[in-house]
């Protein structure tokens, strides 16, 4: 066991490292770094000032070379590309993510500062998903072939098919002050005057501008958790020990819940932890965007957009790292969950 882990863990360094290499050769190649997009800030904020557009030609002709080289010594593009691909991974070593070029804040401290909308995503997604699918896809198994599995996988197939993003439009249009009705807000987890309001008030407060973009996030997940719970239900039932545990005279509920129930669950039990730690981590942006949440997701974008390298490759560089790790702890709880499975054996 102890030296699959440290095989796994070793096996994990090339991985970070070509992650981390090829975004770092990418992003040489990217047009409009950081500087140029400083520069096009100052000139656009310049020509505002000036009111007109002659302001903004004399703020781009005051941008001279000097400032130019100043701003590529102060954020380190004077250096040669590989001293900074060395610098980076020194870094990332020590856990430091470095600093914004554009918001001028540690790494750490930014992604911080989203997390607890994206932990409010990404948490009740995953317990939304699993409350609903695994007791719909075991009901399915039951039920095989029957009207209600035919009409259940319908309409999660339905929803599978339909990007979360059209639905949150669809819904904004319908149910956020679109065309018809205005019974959600579109902006934000809480209320401006959320501090305000009772323990109760706050509950409600917070899953009110929850309902919507909760819906658009799990609505794709039903389908894959719940054909999954119901394949490997259907595939339990069918085996030898059930019919020998039926043959005793067991009860359909107790051969179920018994029998079945422990090994049915091992692929979902199993891959609780990548689940859990991806709906924090995938980055809904498009959701978040559209409701206006600013969460990891729309972080990333806007970090890619504005070329903020250090965030895109501090975030790069985290998300990756956890990945691996949770990569890894899942395959181990295969032989939590079956004592049968035993990793780096003679027989592997």
């Amino acid at each position: 066991m102890w030296a699959y882990v440290l095989k796994r863990i070793a096996l994990m360094l090339p991985t970070l490292l070509g992650a981390l290499t090829v975004t770092f050769v990418v992003m040489q190649f990217v047009p409009g770094g950081p500087v140029e997009q400083i520069m096009a800030e100052a000139r656009a904020t310049a020509g505002g000032g000036a009111g007109g557009e002659g302001g903004g030609y004399k703020a781009g002709r005051d941008l001279d070379k000097k400032q130019r080289a100043e701003l590529m010594k102060l954020y380190g593009f004077d250096k040669p590309a590989y001293l900074r691909y060395f610098e980076m991974l020194g870094n990332f070593a020590r856990f430091d993510l470095g600093r914004s070029f554009l918001q001028n804040k540690a790494v750490w401290q930014l992604i911080k500062d989203k997390l607890p909308v994206s932990i409010s995503l990404g948490l009740w997604t995953f317990l939304v998903s699993y409350l609903v699918s695994v007791p719909l896809g075991v009901a399915k198994a039951v039920r095989e072939g029957s009207r209600f599995d035919v009409a259940s996988t319908f309409l999660v197939l339905l929803g599978y098919a339909v990007p979360g993003f059209v639905l949150g439009v669809l819904l904004i249009v319908l149910f956020a002050g679109g065309s018809f009705l205005e019974w959600f807000p579109l902006r934000g987890l809480t209320s401006d005057h959320w501090a305000e309001l009772s323990a109760w008030g706050k509950v409600k407060d917070y899953f009110w501008h929850l309902t919507l973009p909760l819906i658009c996030l799990v609505i794709h997940s039903f389908a894959t958790i719940t054909l999954l719970t119901k394949n490997t239900f259907v595939e339990e039932i069918r085996k030898q020990y059930v019919l020998v545990a039926r043959a005793k005279g067991l009860s359909q509920q107790r051969v179920l819940y018994k029998h079945i129930f422990r090994n049915a669950l091992i692929p979902l039990v199993t891959g609780f932890p990548a689940a859990f730690i991806g709906a924090f981590f995938t980055g809904a942006v498009l959701i978040e965007t559209l409701f206006s949440l600013d969460g990891l997701g729309l972080l990333s974008y806007e970090s890619i957009v504005r070329r903020d390298y250090p965030v895109v490759l501090g975030s790069l560089y985290l998300f990756t790292l956890i990945a691996l790790v949770v990569k890894l702890v899942s395959d181990l709880l295969y032989t939590v969950v079956d004592p049968r499975v035993q990793f780096g054996s003679a027989g592997r």
